[in-house]
């Protein structure tokens, strides 16, 4: 409950309390299921899509993405950091076809062949911490990891884009501003994760649903850019979208 009231509000705060706060992989798991739950249930809304990656030793990197969060038109809203928006370049796969619940393992064949498209994405980063740095993996686990939304850009090419470990980005700020990074995929190859995400999903009898949007690692970390700015982002050869953010308010 206070996760989700932080998650509507935008309200930053301090770390959960003691006796809720959780201690292990599996708590952590268990508060962001209820979390996606109470969030769907007050706001009428659906998951909508995931982040994954390859998990590093002792850790999980998995977090719901909720439709109403999810966009493809600028500008977008979202809660900024002072006066920029935080946002990770990424990929996201649009699946066409469920791959639910069942008894035997999903290969990487029938994982690529329920995908239907592929895209540029930013990940929208905010936490419901004020100081995050200060959390333990499974807080920030609980909490999402430090998602709060997604923005879809255009189609690239599904084979292009399978194979596209590293590629330079460049985001042109309408105000003069130009940030360039050498991009590279956490895992390498960007379908990786989605490979583990079917199978983890599978062992906990859930699955992914088709028109759900996944996105699989950061190519540069978290980026500021500014608010209010139109700013084109060009993946070099992959291809380019135009986008601008604008800050929400509390209610």
């Amino acid at each position: 409950a206070i996760l989700v009231e932080r998650r509507i509000n935008g309200i930053q705060s301090e770390r959960l309390p003691d006796t809720c706060r959780p201690q292990n992989l599996a708590q952590a798991l268990a508060i962001q299921a209820a979390v996606t739950a109470l969030w769907c249930e007050q706001m009428d809304d659906t998951v909508g899509g995931w982040k994954c990656l390859q998990p590093p030793e002792d850790k999980l990197i998995v977090g719901p993405i909720y439709t109403r969060t999810i966009d493809s038109v600028a500008p977008v809203s979202l809660w900024p950091k002072g006066d920029r928006a935080r946002i990770e370049p990424e990929l996201a796969f649009i699946f066409g076809s469920d791959l639910p619940p069942r008894a035997e393992p999903y290969t990487p064949a029938d994982v690529d062949a329920a995908i239907a498209r592929t895209h540029m994405a930013l990940e929208l980063i905010n936490s419901r911490y004020a100081d995050p740095a200060s959390c333990e993996f499974p807080e920030m686990l609980a909490d999402g990891l430090v998602n709060q939304g997604l923005f879809i850009g255009p189609e690239v090419d599904a084979e292009n884009a399978r194979g596209a470990s590293s590629f330079t980005i460049t985001m042109t700020c309408a105000n003069g501003e130009v940030i360039e990074r050498q991009g590279q995929h956490p895992n390498t190859h960007p379908r990786a994760p989605l490979y583990w995400l079917a199978e983890f999903l599978r062992s906990r009898g859930e699955g992914i649903v088709a028109g759900q949007a996944v996105i699989t690692g950061s190519y540069a970390g978290v980026i500021e850019v500014p608010l209010n700015t139109d700013i084109r982002i060009d993946y070099a050869g992959l291809g380019s979208m135009q986008v601008s953010f604008n800050p929400k308010s509390a209610a």
